[in-house]
């Protein structure tokens, strides 16, 4: 990812769609995702390692970063004899959509808090209010 937010600008956004860019997620997160969305009943690690082609460990840090992010949940479904296992699904896109645009939103509103007390901070120091003659 860029340094500052000037280069990232002016690398034009290279990151290529909104999951790395907006969570850093990776190409196998990101076929997880597609994975669970295309998939009707909700699956366990093994069965997402399964039919990703990759190792369990690997599908497991998949699926715990796109836990962290939100994309997905997880659910606990219990054995009758005790015990349980966990399974997991994707969250309803349209809330995710939601909470992308709120972060976008709380970002730009920062950045536009910033960028007015650089202007005070800066502008005063390079105009100092003129004497008031008497």
């Amino acid at each position: 990812m860029a340094n500052s937010m000037s280069e990232m600008l002016r690398q034009d956004m290279q990151c290529e769609g909104l999951l790395e860019c907006f969570h850093d997620l990776k190409e196998i997160d990101k076929n997880v995702f597609r994975m669970l969305n295309e998939t009707e009943d909700p699956l366990t690690v093994d069965e997402i390692a399964d039919r990703i082609d990759r190792e369990r460990s690997t599908a497991y840090r998949s699926v715990q970063r796109l836990l962290q992010v939100g994309f997905i949940q997880k659910e606990q479904i219990n054995y009758e004899q005790g015990g349980y296992y966990h399974v997991y699904r994707p969250r309803d896109a349209e809330e995710i959509a939601q909470e992308m645009q709120r972060m976008l939103n709380d970002w730009y509103a920062k950045m536009g808090q910033l960028i007015g007390e650089f202007s005070e901070k800066y502008a005063e120091e390079l105009n100092p209010p003129s004497p008031v003659e008497s």
